[in-house]
């Protein structure tokens, strides 16, 4: 039986595929700073704190980790010339920093699965962003945590290949997740619009050629793929899944 770390599980695209992949088999692992939210969730072992705390991953459980997907993550925005150090290190520190940390212990795991006897290798998949690598203005932080953590997955799939550890990227566009609505702008359009539907509806038609966005469990469809033998040839490649919006 696989057995899956998920973080930022609570919503969204990870709770989308906390539920996937457990219909599927899983076992898994379930991480987020919201109790409440992971004890909706299916049936698994929950770790409640923050990835970008390295005292989280010390006391971590892992054993027999074959699988991951490491997509804690929060979103903010603002201008380069307004945005204080401050803002700039907080979405850092979740989106790199914890994508670091939650990568490393990940990995460390699954090594250490093969080292027990258990089947070698595994899968991961880190959550990206298409704003790294589209520019947009007001989002430099986010897209150049996104950019970081790309690049992080390719650096990662080489370093876990001889040990058959697959690493892979998916970087969505719009998605419909709860993100959204900690934006104050987003609030708006929904005051604007009359209705969220509405208002994901009227951003995905300033830039979207498919004209709407994502819903989590089409990605967390996507993710599963990636974790799963269809792609074991698989590593170092991002998934760019944004209805169009880069071309």
């Amino acid at each position: 039986m696989p057995i899956t770390l998920i973080t930022g599980a609570a919503s969204g695209i990870g709770a989308a595929t906390a539920r996937l992949l457990a219909a599927r088999g899983h076992e898994l692992i379930l991480m987020d700073q919201d109790a409440d939210g992971l004890a909706a969730l299916p049936a698994g072992r929950r770790i409640v704190g923050d990835v970008a705390d390295p005292a989280l991953w010390i006391e971590a459980e892992l054993t027999g980790l074959t699988n991951a997907v490491i997509n804690a993550g929060i979103g903010a925005g603002g201008p380069i010339e307004d945005m204080t150090l401050g803002e700039w290190r907080q979405v850092m520190n979740v989106n790199l920093d914890g994508a670091f940390l939650s990568l490393q212990a990940a990995m460390r795991a699954i090594r250490a699965a093969d080292y027990a006897g258990d089947e070698p290798g595994g899968a991961i998949v880190v959550t990206a962003s298409v704003a790294g690598v589209k520019p947009e203005p007001g989002i430099a932080a986010y897209a150049a945590s996104k950019a970081a953590v790309i690049q992080l997955a390719k650096v990662a799939a080489k370093e876990g290949a001889a040990a058959r550890i697959r690493v892979n990227a998916i970087a969505p566009g719009g998605v419909e997740t709860p993100i959204w609505g900690k934006q104050p702008f987003f609030q708006e359009l929904i005051a604007a619009k009359g209705s969220e539907e509405a208002a994901y509806a009227a951003l995905a038609g300033l830039a979207t050629p498919l004209g709407r966005y994502a819903r989590p469990d089409e990605i967390a469809a996507q993710i599963a793929f990636l974790l799963s033998d269809d792609c074991a040839f698989t590593t170092g490649s991002v998934l760019i899944t944004d209805g169009g919006y880069s071309l």
